[in-house]
């Protein structure tokens, strides 16, 4: 289940206060397969070990938050760069 239009209102990333909005899946596909390869961090440099079914990205773009079993794990330390991503689709 997605992460509700509600909560997506008022979510914002802990860092820098910017909101967040769901990330799409090319994006995700991209992502779930560096993570196969063990080849994804989060920001404290931890390597990310658990693919994606949903995540959410700031609407600027620099960071990314997985979401597990519809609840958003928005914590620093497991953002994730967006500088992984070659995806035009994503607006």
């Amino acid at each position: 289940m997605p992460v509700s239009q509600s909560l997506l209102d008022i979510l914002c990333c802990p860092s820098t206060k910017i909101p967040v909005k769901p990330l799409c899946d090319d994006a995700i596909t991209q992502l779930n397969a560096l993570i196969q390869e063990r080849k994804l961090r989060y920001i404290d440099d931890s390597i990310v070990e658990e693919t994606l079914s949903e995540a959410l990205v700031t609407q600027n773009h620099e960071l990314i938050y997985r979401v597990d079993d519809s609840i958003p794990v928005m914590l620093e330390e497991r953002a994730i760069s967006t500088d992984v991503l070659d995806c035009d689709k994503c607006d």
